[in-house]
């Protein structure tokens, strides 16, 4: 077993959706770091491959059963496992989501409520289940994640929902670092851009120049998607205590997408 020397030494680290993407980079890099990780998804055999990616780093993570982060007694009942397992949380990462996309006007009342579930509820049900935790410690950090999406409009991207969802998880870290203020309770989004994840991955490969997410791309400083890696490096530092006077920014991770005209 690697002994692990880093920027999260000692600090037990809640991630939610660890089954591939940004949750899995999260929980290697944050485990290499020296956090004791504590990550589940929705998919079992996926999140089982990242515990089994993490322990081949040689570095520990928590093996999970399945939780949807949505349901607001599952949310609460991992949380609570979580610290009663070892005493404290330090870092709440809502990392988990499940976007569907339609143009605004033709999207279906049940794609529509689906992608507010998996990208709203996803996110208040984690974070309003660890908040006590946090207040009784006086102190602790939760990271969410926003996207570019919910910053600016896209011609060709139909992600109307999507857009809509993520500017509001943007606008709840900005309340959440307001209330947890007096409590030593740190909150911040990161934005990504187009991040390479398995299923855009899997667009780009199919699609091309004609993908969803091409256009966002061509914007890019280097006319490439950014790697899962790319938006966690932010999260690193915003777990760590080097951002100990960092709450309610949100931080655009996106290759300069949203500045390049």
């Amino acid at each position: 077993m690697t002994v692990a020397c880093g920027r999260l030494d000692g600090k037990v680290v809640l991630i939610t959706g660890t089954g591939g993407g940004q949750g899995r980079a999260a929980a290697r890099l944050f485990a290499r770091e020296g956090a004791t990780v504590v990550g589940a998804d929705l998919n079992q055999a996926d999140n089982d491959e990242t515990v089994a990616h993490v322990r081949a780093d040689g570095f520990r993570m928590e093996p999970s059963e399945p939780v949807d982060f949505a349901d607001p007694r599952a949310a609460r009942a991992w949380v609570e496992r979580a610290a009663a397992r070892h005493g404290r949380i330090d870092v709440l990462y809502c990392n988990a989501s499940a976007p569907r996309f339609e143009p605004f006007g033709e999207m279906s009342e049940e794609d529509f409520r689906s992608t507010v579930r998996n990208e709203i509820d996803t996110v208040w049900f984690p974070a309003q289940a660890v908040w006590p935790i946090l207040v009784r410690q006086h102190g602790g950090v939760i990271i969410v994640v926003g996207s570019v999406s919910g910053m600016v409009g896209d011609r060709e991207f139909t992600q109307a929902a999507h857009s809509l969802t993520k500017g509001a998880v943007i606008a709840l870290s900005r309340q959440l670092a307001a209330e947890g203020a007096r409590h030593g309770i740190r909150a911040n989004a990161i934005s990504p851009g187009v991040i390479a994840s398995p299923p855009v991955q899997a667009w780009i490969d199919r699609d091309g120049d004609r993908s969803p997410v091409a256009n966002m791309i061509r914007h890019t400083f280097d006319g490439r998607p950014g790697e899962p890696e790319d938006p966690v490096r932010m999260a690193l530092f915003l777990a760590s205590d080097e951002a100990r006077w960092v709450t309610g920014q949100n931080f655009v991770v996106d290759g300069g997408t949203s500045v390049f005209l």
